[in-house]
């Protein structure tokens, strides 16, 4: 992709309007404010180097978004599945919502080669970050349902998200990663794992956390997310998957 010369605010930058604006049109999307979409890219790190160039970033967006894409989950996981139990549905809701699914959806989507970053996270391979690629995702999904509405987000959704369910179900990804780990490192290492908050970040009621996991003073596995339940689950995850794969 071509180098962009940024001379305006990021949302007011013509050339990455244009290149947003296909990007949507490739998809079917039709914008109708194609700032949302374009905030949905910015990184906070871009935001740390250069206020000038955007005072916002996407976590808003993302915090937000991850509310609307469970909804549409679990809408559809009751609808087809009557005879499965809360916890299965529950567990199968995960899977699809995982951070690494939602990666792996927003690669399949070209996400990475729109994203705004720092210099550092940058170097730092940050487009093919699957916790950077996971959070554009859902402020993506925000975006769009400020800009469209609700039947249009569900259909995306549903789309290029819940359509990964087989594949899920076919190779049991939807247990428990925190389980899972600690199963495997009990009987592997005989070692608990156990998670620590490294930082938290905004005012009390808009908080997300860094959370890693550990085997004893071992890094193995780490997330940001909007909870510390969440962060420690999928940092389970990264973790385990790391370890057995």
């Amino acid at each position: 992709m071509k180098k962009l010369v940024i001379t305006k605010k990021a949302t007011e930058t013509e050339l990455y309007q244009d290149k947003v604006t296909k990007l949507l049109e490739t998809h079917g999307i039709q914008a109708q404010n194609i700032s949302l979409y374009i905030l949905a890219f910015i990184h906070r790190s871009i935001v740390n180097e250069r206020n000038d160039f955007t005072p916002e970033h996407n976590e808003r967006l993302e915090f937000l978004g991850d509310a609307v894409l469970e909804l549409a989950i679990t809408e559809k996981l009751y609808q087809e599945y009557p005879e499965k139990q809360e916890w299965e549905l529950t567990d199968m809701r995960s899977a699809l919502v995982r951070g690494r699914n939602l990666a792996q959806v927003a690669k399949n989507l070209d996400f990475q080669e729109y994203l705004f970053l720092g210099k550092w996270e940058e170097k730092s391979w940050g487009r093919q970050n699957d916790y950077i690629l996971a959070n554009t995702l859902e402020a993506f999904i925000w975006a769009l349902y400020l800009d469209t509405g609700i039947d249009t987000t569900r259909d995306f959704i549903l789309k290029y998200i819940y359509s990964s369910l087989p594949n899920i179900l076919k190779l049991k990804l939807f247990k428990d990663f925190k389980t899972l780990l600690q199963e495997y490192t009990q009987a592997e290492k005989d070692i608990t794992p156990h998670y620590e908050v490294l930082e938290d970040f905004g005012p009390d009621h808009d908080k997300s956390f860094l959370v890693w996991a550990y085997l004893w003073t071992q890094k193995i596995g780490e997330w940001r997310g909007t909870s510390k339940k969440k962060a420690q689950e999928k940092a389970a995850e990264n973790a385990y998957l790391e370890l057995t794969t």
